[in-house]
């Protein structure tokens, strides 16, 4: 029967063992085995700059945590209908997921694999005071664990022993991070950025660890990020002002970070033309080890200025006949040696717009610093990360704003989660959350699209972990009496932030935005012979509707609990087995088909829609089919074929069955007709079974 899958063993994220068989297939022999000495010749290894380096990270639940990495989801994905179907969020791009994140971040994976720009995480610090202690609810027997993580007898006891002791060790911490950063390495696009909040209980482990999934070599910075410049007069020694963001890229070659626009009180250090915003840069002798004369000979050249500030350079290094006033010659000569410049004749001759004379006590040449992206001047962050909008208190206060009571205990600012955005991201990127807390990352994407039309899309996740009624009583009676929820959990916190921030942002910053457009539209219609006053209209225009279409909504998603005999070893799976006797109700069909569509690639919020062949319910979404409920007939073959022949946009590439509720006898059926049969479309599909 076509294609059989066990998603149970499939449904999992690549090894590095798997990534080696897919690009380097020459390697392994007939039995799976990797030839060590074939792979040295692949990759040319006289031609690679091999490290020699012995240091690493290494800990006790190291080989737990890759287990974890590798192991496959014990979830599905369940879609909250009623709230997805509400008019705020029925086309929203933006997603919460309720559930662990590590099952999240697996169910992501094959959907959202390398489509993240930036992930911005705020795990816990692991202070002791936290509440952080290692829990895993997998429970592994000593020989399963010595198969899978390919320990002996003793250290899987030891390492058993660990895991369950819920320890709050640097060990723990790092075990129960390992995994998410691992994943989450796989969803970043290959020019994505990697953000981390952590503080010093945690940082230096952070730094070995990301060095060893993110590399070393995408190390970007360890940004001291200033959270209360007063200080905290309850640490030891000293009064602490400050904790870290540390920031890796997927690939460090090919990121390219933004800059901040400058303030106002700026713009003095500015000027324009014709091109747009300059200030004074480099100057354009060189300078360094390769900077004389004997180093780069071709780039030793006179250069003319006339009284006029224009520039002549010649082929044949002669002054120009025609110039204004007197003639300065010029040579890169510093301190009476020889040097060059650092641009080539061709550069001179194409770029002269581009270069400022400066007569101030003697003359020189350099360049243009144009703002690095945009039109508007712009300068690099700088790696002392302060702005007086960090404060910790500035989180709190934005919770006031939108619940009137602390319901939150340290949130993040989300004015410093915008300028992460800001640095790592653009426009219509996906950012990615999986310790979404009260929800700011979202709040922060939502405000930053107000303010600059931009369509950036956010995934939260975060668990539904209990609000503790003693330690944080206000947030507990909050989501208890006004939210109506009976089991107050910090999921409903992010929620219910979300809604509020929402309805704010549209009421407040959108309104405002719009307003100023407005005014902008009524004083270019009053201006009579303007440039290009009806382009200017017409783009204000524009921005108005794309401000009033902001995406301000937001679907959920949850795990839930996968069926306790859905989970089959292979060895069980035969098309007539009869070991799954539980009745699948509508929720449980959809929960398969979310899950199973998200694993096929297919984004959460990509909608399905029902196909009526005859009266069988199959699902279609992005050329998949999918037949997962029972009471399949053979009758229904034919609906099948003709639909796929007479209607132009059913194209159907794969049809995915689910083997439990088909008789055998229909499998082949369809697997018979379905290769047999030449449909007018002339596609080809694959068929495959799922259990």
């Amino acid at each position: 029967m076509g294609n059989k899958q066990n998603l149970s063993r499939d449904n999992k994220i690549e090894n590095n063992f798997e990534i080696l068989k897919k690009h380097f297939p020459s390697c392994f022999d007939r039995d799976g085995r990797f030839n060590y000495e074939k792979f040295k010749e692949e990759i040319k290894v006289d031609e690679i700059n091999l490290s020699k380096e012995s240091y690493g990270l290494d800990w006790l639940g190291k080989s737990y945590a890759r287990v974890l990495t590798f192991e496959t989801t014990r979830t599905l994905l369940k879609e909250d209908e009623d709230w997805n179907g509400k008019e705020e969020n029925i086309n929203s791009g933006n997603l919460l997921i309720k559930g662990d994140n590590l099952e999240v971040l697996k169910h992501l994976y094959h959907a959202y694999y390398e489509k993240i720009k930036l992930i911005y995480i705020d795990p816990p610090y692991n202070t002791g005071n936290d509440g952080f202690v290692y829990q895993d609810d997998r429970k592994f027997t000593v020989k399963e664990l010595m198969k899978l993580a390919g320990v002996d007898e003793d250290k899987a006891k030891r390492i058993l022993e660990f895991v369950n002791s819920k320890n709050n060790s640097h060990s723990a911490w790092l075990t129960f991070m390992y995994p998410r950063l691992y994943i989450a390495r796989r969803l970043l696009k290959d020019d994505g950025v990697i953000f981390v909040s952590i503080d010093d209980n945690e940082v230096a482990q952070l730094r070995l660890l990301m060095d060893e999934i993110f590399g070393e070599e995408n190390f970007v910075a360890q940004l001291p990020t200033v959270m209360n410049l007063k200080g905290n007069n309850d640490e030891y020694g000293f009064a602490g002002t400050h904790e870290f963001t540390i920031v890796y890229a997927k690939q460090k070659y090919i990121t390219q970070l933004n800059q901040f626009s400058v303030n106002v009180d700026e713009l003095d250090d500015w000027q324009e033309d014709e091109k747009g915003f300059y200030k004074q840069g480099a100057n354009l002798k060189a300078t360094g080890v390769n900077a004389p004369r004997e180093k780069r000979p071709n780039l030793y050249f006179p250069i003319f200025i006339d009284d006029n500030n224009n520039i002549y350079v010649n082929d044949d290094d002669q002054p120009p006949k025609h110039y204004v006033g007197n003639l300065i010659t010029l040579y890169p000569i510093t301190n009476s040696k020889e040097m060059s410049w650092r641009w080539s004749k061709d550069k001179f001759i194409k770029n002269k717009e581009d270069i400022i004379i400066s007569r101030n006590g003697g003359i020189g040449i350099y360049k243009k610093q144009r703002p690095a992206l945009g039109d508007l001047p712009s300068k690099k962050p700088k790696t002392i990360f302060y702005k007086p909008e960090y404060s910790s208190g500035n989180g709190t206060v934005r919770i006031k704003e939108l619940f009137i009571e602390k319901v939150f205990s340290n949130p993040k600012p989300y004015q410093l989660i915008k300028d992460f955005l800001k640095i790592g991201s653009n426009s219509t990127d996906f950012i990615l959350d999986f310790f979404a807390g009260s929800g700011t990352t979202g709040d922060a994407v939502m405000q930053l699209n107000a303010e600059d039309g931009g369509n950036r899309k956010f995934i939260l996740v975060q668990l539904p972990e209990p609000i503790d009624e003693k330690k944080n009583k206000t947030a507990y009676e909050f989501v208890k009496n006004e939210l109506g929820v009976n089991e107050p959990t910090i999921f409903d916190i992010c929620k219910e932030r979300l809604i509020r921030a929402s309805k704010k942002i549209a009421e407040e910053t959108i309104k405002t935005k719009i307003a100023e457009k407005q005014k902008e539209i009524k004083e270019l219609e009053g201006k009579l012979d303007l440039e290009n006053k009806e382009e200017k209209i017409k783009q204000l225009k524009a921005e108005i509707n794309s401000l009033k279409n902001q995406d301000l909504g937001f679907k959920i998603f949850e795990t839930t609990p996968v069926w306790d005999d859905y989970l089959l070893d292979d060895k069980e799976l035969t098309e007539n087995t009869k070991i799954f006797n539980r009745i699948l109700f509508e929720d449980d069909i959809k929960a398969l088909l979310t899950t199973w569509k998200t694993y096929d690639g297919i984004p959460l919020i990509e909608k399905y829609e029902e196909i009526n062949l005859s009266d069988y319910t199959a699902y279609y979404c992005k050329n998949n089919l999918y037949l997962l409920n029972n009471g399949w007939n053979t009758k229904y073959i034919q609906s099948l074929l003709e639909k796929i022949d007479a209607e132009d946009d059913f194209v159907v590439n794969k049809i995915i069955i689910f083997g439990y509720h088909f008789e055998s006898k229909h499998l082949r059926e369809i697997e018979e007709n379905i290769r047999n049969y030449s449909n007018k479309k002339q596609i080809e599909i694959e068929t495959i079974l799922r259990f």
